[in-house]
């Protein structure tokens, strides 16, 4: 079976997100003044194939070690069957 598989990283809470406060100011210099809070992440996206729970072990250890810094950063791993696969 194949899966489309999402893997969102983003810094965490305690982590400062410069990326993000200066398209926070962007948008406030672009009058959308109500926006605030703006944290920047990466999305990373891929096929995979095999039965669903080795592909998302396979994910998350991805994820751990390879796609993300867990001292700094903290992810979620979405699969999804994909359709006629």
């Amino acid at each position: 079976m194949k899966y489309h598989v999402q893997v969102f990283v983003s810094l965490k809470p305690s982590i400062l997100d410069p990326q993000g406060r200066t398209v926070e100011r962007a948008l406030s210099h672009l009058g959308h003044e109500n926006v605030s809070g703006v944290r920047v992440g990466k999305l990373v996206e891929m096929v995979m194939e095999g039965e669903r729970a080795a592909v998302e072990a396979q994910a998350r250890a991805l994820a751990e070690t390879v796609l993300s810094n867990p001292v700094m950063e903290s992810f979620r791993v979405e699969v999804r069957e994909l359709a006629g696969a």
